[in-house]
């Protein structure tokens, strides 16, 4: 709601009546929405998610997210003014081309709001249809940068990659003059990680090197060598798969993790376990964590969820934007842009905004430690970055 201040003069009992009638325009998700359109009519919203797939935990918990934020956005209503928040749920299998069917098949319906993307391939390949058709999109928790500028239509409700790589940076102070080795697999994955870490930290003034492994290897004695050689201020550590408890225990039986700052992202809490005895000397950056905040939204979400994870509050803050969006624009996608853009809101997190100028999601960033053994992990928060401290730089927009 925007807070309006009322000014210290007395009024005619017509010019109250009349900034009464105003008031009624502003703000709670119950009054009619101001941009126009059918107030009978549901607000139709489609959620094309991964409910199946590599993906579909992240996909169970962002809808469980959105659905907790939708609740809240519309104070337990699921409407915005007399119009029902109508949701249509599509599984893309985090495959791009079943994403953009699913999109087209939504928008030929009438829908005219789409969210979703676990996947950021996903996520780069439905943002042009919502150019095409001016549509509004949301994204979710697919973290590519690329995103962020992609067209006037998209936007995000998650964190994106450099925000991940900075809140990484926090760790070591002024870069200038350090070193930085990036341990990764082989392929596009690492290639990614790599490539960021230098454009992050490497531009921040450190020297960036890498040690890269095999997506295969499963004996990682040398590459804990080569790694201790090195003698770096920061190890960034970019690994996915099954081959991760062997990595990290092959680390900690060489010293390399009392050796230097390991750094890694933390992932959602089924994963915790695979750290093991080495979880307690890792640094990790985290997107977010059950405790990492306490905002009336974290604690509406986690009345619903009983335990948050990673992408719970992607979900709850796609949840608040589609709320505002409908709320300001009605049935007209260019007011819901224009209602999105500049706009900050208390989510999960807290304090989220969303720039403007390219739709980057300006959002606080988490240090976190790790606590315990077997399958018992406790996460808790060292340090919260704002987000204009992990804010990325603007870009121009693409369309």
């Amino acid at each position: 709601m925007t807070v309006r201040t009322t000014r210290r003069a007395f009024l005619s009992a017509a010019t109250m009546m009349a900034a009464a009638l105003a008031a009624t325009a502003c703000g709670s998700p119950q009054d009619t929405a101001t941009g126009g359109g059918d107030n009978a009519a549901p607000v139709k919203v489609g959620l094309v998610y991964s409910q199946s797939g590599a993906l579909a935990s992240y996909g169970k918990q962002y809808i469980e997210g959105f659905k907790a934020g939708l609740d809240f956005a519309t104070q337990g209503t699921g409407k915005v003014g007399d119009r029902k928040i109508e949701l249509t749920e599509v599984d893309d299998a985090g495959d791009p081309a079943k994403a953009v069917s699913a999109a087209k098949d939504l928008i030929g319906k009438g829908t005219k709001i789409i969210a979703g993307s676990t996947a950021s391939g996903v996520a780069l390949q439905v943002a042009p249809i919502a150019a095409q058709n001016k549509v509004l999109f949301i994204s979710g928790p697919a973290a590519t940068d690329a995103v962020t500028g992609a067209n006037k239509y998209t936007f995000r409700s998650g964190r994106q990659s450099y925000q991940d790589v900075v809140t990484a940076k926090s760790f070591i102070g002024d870069p200038t003059g350090k070193k930085v080795v990036v341990f990764a697999q082989d392929g596009a994955f690492g290639d990614a990680n790599e490539a960021a870490v230098k454009a992050v930290i490497g531009s921040a003034g450190a020297t960036v090197s890498s040690v890269r492994a095999p997506a295969s290897a499963t004996e990682f004695t040398p590459f804990a060598s080569q790694i201790k050689a090195a003698k770096p201020d920061l190890l960034f550590v970019a690994w996915a798969g099954t081959t991760a408890p062997a990595m990290w225990q092959t680390l900690d039986q060489q010293g390399v993790l009392s050796s230097t700052t390991v750094v890694t992202g933390l992932d959602i809490r089924a994963s915790w376990p695979t750290f093991g005895a080495a979880g307690a000397k890792i640094s990790f950056l985290s997107h977010y964590f059950d405790g990492a905040s306490d905002t009336e939204a974290s604690k509406a979400l986690k009345a619903k969820v009983n335990t948050i994870d990673l992408f719970h509050p992607d979900g709850f803050a796609a949840a608040q934007m589609v709320v505002r969006a409908a709320q300001e624009g009605g049935d007209d996608v260019d007011k819901m842009v224009t209602a999105l853009e500049g706009w900050s809101f208390d989510g999960v997190k807290g304090k989220m905004t969303i720039r403007a100028a390219d739709h980057a999601l300006l959002q606080p960033m988490f240090q976190a430690k790790l606590t315990g053994s077997g399958t018992a992990f406790t996460a808790t928060a060292q340090k919260s970055l704002t987000g204009d401290e992990t804010a990325p730089p603007a870009v121009a927009m693409k369309g």
